[in-house]
Formats: structure tokens, C-alpha cells, sequence
């Protein structure tokens, strides 16, 4: 043998054996990273996790690829065959390399067409992510090991298999993965609802996802789908007359990207994910991993009503824009004269934007950052239009204001019998405004809708019904001073205690406090006691002004407590879950409602016609003339703090509890005027959301039903004065300001060493003086002119209480 030939012999078999060496390094991850068997067995893609609402409508999504998994029998033909004909003419011939496709890349290096596979892209979506580069030699070893993976692709799946794997995790713009979120993103359909032409569009974005965007480019993707539909011609899957019809058609799309900015419930989605976040936390797979929201593809479900919840967005939206428009006529927002005395907050909500620690990391002064925001800019800005913002030309510091300026609401539907959320609003604009309202996070001074927990304790433990004479008179609490502060609102007038509700009369529920116990604040700690009972999470000190409502309670707390009333005592935690299921559909936890007896049914029937009183002829009498259904039974309660800082209202029927709050961020913004009343600024969201609501079916409301009695209870329990009020306090009433802890006045003329002395007003003994008659309405005492405590006047009889309402079976 000579010596050439020797030489030759040598440099194949040597390139033989380093070609053998180099694909076993290769396929057993000494060169580089590659997939275990049980990885190639059981490939995995980061999903997203998604969110369903009570009648499986998809809510929206957590997730860091936006991908969902689709099955090979949901995704239509035409898909497939666009794609076989476009990416891979021999798919069902080859075992994963096309021989044909490869000799042919490397004869006219690529130019003609590369050699990937359908097989080999999906190795490379699957196990390659991180391997792009520009490097020729890595990128040849690259392409070995795609097409190593792909062989193994091949051994282990069927042909459909590596189809589907490959269609759920190919990407598309937009942060878009795989073909279900294409095809719902692009034109709205489920992938098996796709017809030619489109799936010729999804298909051709393949080539290259953000150059042949319909949405970004239409031209190049008309071109690009003509091109899909041609390659579909020449394989036999379509006819080319009906081709020639398509290529003419232009693409109609209909595109909508479902984020964290629209879809249903936003402001709820976010509270959602922070739960789950915490759930994943406290939770482990069967490998001890913990649960990962945006990557594992979790299925939550959740107790949201679309329809309620759609009908609470738009509540929000008409009430708060006819505020807003209010609002701005307003003198001291008109001028700004609002921020005098209150330029630090401005200041501070300078320094935490975005702009200034940006330019703070590009070395600006304090002086010369503050300088660039008082320059004009264009910006978008919120607006209450159809698209919510609108562009304009603005400093950045009146931007701050004007956003600042913006009044805000939370709004919440609930059914009290197991506690399930129904809808959620956290606020007015979740794009703009991200900060949530209703969560257990945000809490806001609830004036007078703190009265019907009061008046429920007080019928439990001090022996009073709808029909007790309460005193409208300001009260002495020893070292606490007088509630209210001042007795200009006090009538001094003896009234029935459902009267005293519906017109929410401050004095008569700083009388109703004192009942429930003779020593100063005791009672006050025991109605404390009481709203942790009611499940109230939030910390209260026992002031005798809490009687009033100075104290600060989420809105979704405020619901717990009040579904005792529709609940026939029964108080329900407030839950949104009812079960989360893995990616593959098996179940992981489920959540149950939680009931417990706060109250018995008695009491709660009583209040539930008291708080009725309220909207028959008391401060929420306006909620008449929002068109509500005739016969739908309803009860609620207005609630305004000091100065109109915060409004509230709370309502139910018999099947459905809402309850909502409207005011400003920063409490010193605010309406001057009525208009800051939660009758006027809070109740119509309740009275417009139940007026859509009760008209769909789809929402199961019952305008026939009707609150029901305690067949335990007697027809002269519960009294209607409600019609007679005009009579006694006159027109419709309206909410007292809260006040606050600190702002009750000790009288001048009491010595310090009284401070701890009782109310001069004068107890006859309960037990034996019977109940008010039930024919009669008491009529009004005398108003004592100055701001001590008023005594009873000596031509008016004693106030007297009647006996204690009989409980069945005791107090429960």
C-alpha cells in the first residue's frame, strides 16, 4: 500500500473515530449541556399559569413566556398542513433529520433552505433556549445536537406528538408561545376554529415572528401568507382555485392581547396572584420543588361571575365619571388651592417616580431633577374617555397633581350565605392606577356603617329591639369627653332605635354605646370584642368614638361583617378560590366555604328592617330613583366620614351583598359639599350594578325574594316607623361626620376629678317598665342649646327600655 493511500486510510479513519467521539461527548453532555432520557420522555415548557372565572370563561394569566398547551385533536387541520407543507414537505418520511434537506444546506451553505426539521426546531424549543449564537463552529455543534435530541424525539413519540410539542411551544411576537395563544391573540378563535387563511398567517409568522406580524407589518404578512398558501398547493392540501380566492382576501385580524391591563378583574387578579404566590410558597410538588405561578401552568379557579363582574366595571365607571366631572368644578381643585399647606406630599410623590431615580442615576442634582419637572412634555394622561387617557402636553408636576386629584373606589359583590366573591373593583383604572381599594390592605375610616354592628350587639347583650327609645343626646364617656364632640347635631329628641338608623343620628348612637355598659368604655371594649367576633382583622382601639365609625376597616372586611345579616346571623369569610388544579389537569387544593354564628337570626332580621328603613325614608332614600327593579327587597346603609374624606355605602338583597367606597387617595382631597356624602358619592355604583345585574338571567337574581322571618319571632317585634320619620327628624337625613379619637371635648365645667363620672342622664330600671307602645311614635324632646350634656326635659317622661328580646336557645 503506498504511501498517499496509507495517508488517506488514516485521515478517514481518524475523522470516522473523531466524528464517533465528538457525537458521543455530544450526546452524553461532556461537551456542553444536553437533556437527560427522562427529560427527552417527559419534555416540559415554562407554561402560564391561568386564571378562570365560576363559568370557566378565561380571566387571565400569570406567566413569563405567555404559553398554554393545546391537545393534537383541538388544533385544526389546516394548521397542520400549512405547517408541514411550509416547514417540513417530508415530516411523516424522515426519523427526525431529512437527509435530503441536510445534504442540500450544506451543498449551497443554506442559501437554499436550511435542514432544521420540525423534529429538530422542537429540540431546539424545548432543550436549546439558550444555545443562539453567531459563532459558526458552536452553532454546527449546535445543530448536531438538535439533531441527536431529535432522533430521540422520534424514538420516543409519535408523529402527531412532536407536531403538537412543537406547535405549543414555537414563539410568536407580542411575548406570545405556542398556537392556542396565537390564534386567540391574532384573531380571537380557538386553534380548532382556525380557518386557511388564517392558519396560512400563523404559520408564515414562523419564518420570522416579528417581521411578518400582521399587527406590526400587513404588507409582508399578506406576502408571507400568500407564500404558505401556494406551498399548500404544491403538497396537495389545497386547490389552487380556492387559492388564488384566498390570496386575494386581505387579512382580517382580530387581535387582542389578554395582560395583567385588561381582561376581566384586574385590580382582582392582582390580589389573586399575590394569594398564589403565597400558596406556591407553602406548597410542594412530589420532587419537594416548590410550585412556581409563572412557570408551572397552574388552573385556578375562581368564584368571579363574569357577567357581575362586568357590570361592576361599568358601575365604577358611569358613577365615577359623572364624580370626577363634579369634582372638577369644585373651587379649590378648579384653582389648586387644594395643595396649599400640603406641598411635602407633593414633594414626596415627586421623589418617587420613576423620573426622578432615573435621573438621579444620571447624576442631576435634587435642583436640577425638581427643575425638569416643572417643563412641559407631551404625555399621556388618564382621562375618562373610552380609552381611558388621552395625550397631552404637561409638567410632570401638575401630572402628579392632576392624577392625585383623581377620585377613587372600591366595589365589591359577595353572596353572604358561603362568602364567594362575585366581583371585584379595585379602583377606577388598573393601567393607570394600580393601587387596590378593596383589599384587606386598604383601609379607610367607615363612619356610620359601623351603626348596624353596633345596633347588633346592642340588641344581643343590652336588651333593645327596633322599637326601644333611644335619647339623640351627646354622651359623657368620662375621660374620653363627649361623643359627638359637639351637640349642635343632637335633637335631643327620644326616638325609636330604627329611626335613630335611619337617619343615622351620631348622639343616638353614642347613647346606644353607652348601653352596653354603665362604666366608661367598657362598652367600647366590648364593641371591640364584638367586631373581632365578626372576623374584623384590623386592630381597634376601644374609644367611645367608634360608636361613629372613626375607625379604619378594609372594604372587604366591612363585607365579612355584614354578611351576618343576609346570612340569618351567619358570618362568611370572603373567598375567591374554590380549587387549582396542575397543568395536566389533576386537582391540587380545594377551598370550602367558612360559616360561623355571630349573631342569632332574630337579631339579624331586625336589623336587616332597620336598615331597610334607611333606604324607605332615610339617608339612602335616593337610591329610589335609580330605575331598580319594583320588587327587589333591599337594606343598606350610608356611611360619610369627617369632611367627606371617605363615603361608603353597604348593601344586600336577599341573595347578594355589595358594598362600596369612593373618595381620594390622600384624605385631605375631597368633595366640600353633600356631594361627598356616601349617599350620594358611593350608593349609586350599588343601585347601578343592581339594576344591570337583576335584568340578566345570567346573574340569577330574584327580584321575588324576599328577606326571611325567624318563625320564632313575633309581629310586634319589629315596628315600622320608617314612614312616620318625616314626622319626627324631618326629610331625608343625611350622614355625620365621624370624627376622630382625638377630637371629643371635655366639657369646661367638668372638674378633672369627674372625668370618670357617669352620663347625667337618667336610667329608669329596665326590667320593669314595659316596651314603648306599639301604636305611638315618641315625640322629640327639646334641644339643649349648649354643648354639655342635656338632661332630660322635666315635662318628658323618663326614658324607659323594654324588656329583652326572647332568643331561641339563648344567646347564640
Amino acid at each position: 500500500m503506498s504511501k498517499p493511500v496509507r495517508i488517506f486510510w488514516r485521515i478517514f479513519f481518524g475523522g470516522f473515530a473523531f466524528v464517533i467521539i465528538l457525537l458521543a461527548m455530544l450526546n452524553f453532555g461532556w461537551i456542553g449541556s444536553m437533556p437527560d432520557l427522562d427529560d427527552i420522555e417527559n419534555p416540559s415548557a415554562s407554561l402560564a399559569s391561568q386564571v378562570y372565572a365560576e363559568d370557566g370563561t378565561l380571566m387571565g394569566k400569570y406567566y413569563i413566556e405567555d404559553r398554554i398547551n393545546v391537545q393534537y385533536k383541538d388544533i385544526s387541520k389546516h394548521i397542520i398542513e400549512a405547517l408541514i407543507a411550509t416547514e417540513d414537505e417530508r415530516f411523516y418520511d424522515h426519523s427526525g433529520i431529512d437527509a435530503r434537506s441536510l445534504g442540500r444546506a450544506i451543498f449551497y451553505l443554506g442559501s437554499e433552505g436550511g435542514a432544521s426539521t420540525i423534529t429538530m426546531q422542537t429540540a431546539k424549543n424545548l432543550f436549546t433556549e439558550n444555545w443562539s449564537t453567531k459563532n459558526f463552529i458552536l452553532r454546527a455543534l449546535q445543530k448536531i445536537k438538535e439533531g441527536i435530541i431529535a432522533i430521540k424525539l422520534e424514538r420516543n413519540f409519535t408523529k402527531e406528538e412532536i407536531i403538537t410539542l412543537y406547535l405549543n411551544t414555537v414563539a410568536y411576537s407580542d411575548n406570545v408561545y405556542g398556537i392556542r395563544n396565537a390564534s386567540k391573540t391574532f384573531f380571537q378563535k380557538e386553534p380548532d376554529r382556525v380557518n386557511v387563511e388564517e392558519a396560512a398567517v400563523l404559520i408564515g409568522m414562523l419564518k420570522g415572528a416579528t417581521l411578518y406580524n400582521p399587527r406590526r407589518n400587513p404588507k409582508l404578512s399578506l406576502d408571507r401568507r400568500n407564500t404558505v398558501l401556494n406551498q399548500m398547493v404544491r403538497n396537495n392540501y389545497l386547490d389552487p382555485n380556492q387559492a388564488e380566492i384566498l390570496k386575494r382576501q386581505p387579512i382580517e385580524l382580530n387581535y387582542k392581547k389578554l395582560d395583567e391591563t385588561t381582561g376581566l378583574g384586574p385590580y382582582f387578579r392582582m390580589i389573586l396572584g399575590e394569594e398564589m404566590k403565597k400558596w406556591c410558597k407553602e406548597n410542594t410538588k412530589n420532587n419537594g420543588d416548590q410550585y412556581d405561578l409563572y412557570r408551572d401552568g397552574l388552573k385556578i379557579y375562581t368564584t368571579i361571575n363574569p357577567r357581575m363582574q362586568l357590570y361592576a366595571e361599568e358601575a365604577v365607571a358611569k358613577h365615577m365619571s359623572y364624580m370626577q366631572k363634579l369634582f372638577n368644578t369644585q373651587e379649590n381643585i378648579r384653582t389648586g388651592s387644594i395643595w396649599k399647606g400640603f406641598e411635602p406630599i407633593l414633594e414626596q410623590a415627586i421623589k418617587q417616580t420613576d423620573r426622578w431615580k432615573n435621573l438621579k442615576k444620571e447624576g442631576l442634582t435634587d435642583e436640577e431633577n425638581l427643575r425638569t419637572f416643572h417643563e412641559k412634555v407631551p404625555m399621556r394622561v388618564f382621562a375618562w374617555n373610552n380609552n381611558r387617557g388621552v395625550d397631552t402636553v404637561m409638567t410632570p408636576f401638575d401630572s402628579i397633581k392632576y392624577h392625585k386629584q383623581m377620585l377613587q373606589a372600591g366595589f365589591m359583590v359577595m353572596d353572604p350565605l358561603n362568602g364567594q366573591i362575585k366581583a371585584w373593583v379595585g379602583g377606577i383604572d388598573f393601567k393607570t392606577f394600580k393601587y387596590d381599594h378593596a383589599n384587606i390592605n386598604t383601609k379607610r375610616q367607615v363612619g356610620s356603617t359601623i351603626k348596624p354592628l353596633l345596633y347588633s350587639l346592642a340588641i344581643e347583650e343590652a336588651g333593645l329591639n327596633p322599637n326601644s327609645p333611644v335619647q339623640d343626646v351627646q354622651q359623657n364617656f368620662g375621660q374620653y369627653g363627649l361623643v359627638p364632640a359637639t351637640s349642635k347635631t343632637c335633637t335631643g329628641a327620644t326616638i325609636p332605635m330604627a329611626i335613630a338608623l335611619a337617619k343615622s343620628r351620631n348622639c343616638a348612637s353614642a347613647y346606644i354605646m353607652k348601653q352596653l355598659d354603665n362604666t366608661a368604655n367598657n362598652g367600647a371594649k366590648r364593641f371591640v370584642e364584638f367586631l373581632e367576633k365578626c372576623e374584623l382583622k384590623t386592630k381597634i382601639d376601644p374609644y367611645p368614638s367608634i360608636a361613629l365609625g372613626a375607625c379604619e376597616i378594609s372594604l372587604i372586611e366591612m363585607m365579612q361583617a355584614y354578611s351576618m345579616f343576609p346570612g340569618r346571623g351567619f358570618n362568611a369569610k370572603p373567598m375567591y378560590i374554590t380549587r387549582i388544579e396542575d397543568r395536566n389537569g389533576n386537582v391540587l387544593a380545594t377551598f370550602t366555604p367558612q360559616r360561623k354564628e355571630v349573631i342569632n337570626d332574630v337579631t339579624a332580621y331586625s336589623v336587616i328592617k332597620m336598615m331597610q328603613g334607611v333606604l324607605t325614608n332615610g339617608t339612602g332614600a335616593g337610591i329610589w330613583g335609580y330605575g331598580l327593579p319594583a320588587g327587589l327587597q333591599m337594606a343598606g346603609k350610608t356611611g360619610t366620614t369627617n369632611n367627606n374624606s371617605d363615603a361608603w355605602f353597604m348593601g344586600y338583597t336577599p341573595q347578594y351583598l355589595a358594598g362600596g367606597w369612593v373618595g381620594c387617595d390622600d384624605r385631605f382631597i375631597r368633595f366640600n359639599s353633600k356631594n361627598g356624602e356616601g349617599g350620594r358619592a358611593a350608593m349609586p355604583i350599588w343601585a347601578y350594578f343592581f339594576n344591570k345585574a337583576s335584568a340578566d338571567p345570567n346573574c340569577g337574581i330574584d327580584t321575588k325574594l324576599s328577606f326571611v322571618k325567624p318563625e320564632v319571632m313575633s309581629n310586634d317585634i319589629i315596628i315600622d316607623y320608617i314612614n312616620g320619620t318625616n314626622q319626627i327628624l324631618g326629610g331625608e337625613g343625611e350622614d355625620m361626620g365621624a370624627g376622630t379619637s382625638e377630637d371629643y371635648e371635655i366639657p369646661k365645667n367638668i372638674k378633672p376629678e369627674e372625668l370618670g363620672a357617669e352620663s347625667d342622664i337618667i336610667i329608669e330600671n329596665k326590667k320593669s317598665v314595659p316596651s314603648i307602645p306599639t301604636n305611638t311614635v315618641p315625640k322629640p324632646g327639646p334641644v339643649t342649646p349648649n354643648n354639655n350634656t342635656p338632661k332630660p326635659a322635666a315635662d318628658k317622661p323618663k326614658l324607659v327600655l323594654p324588656p329583652p328580646v326572647k332568643k331561641p336557645g339563648g344567646n347564640r
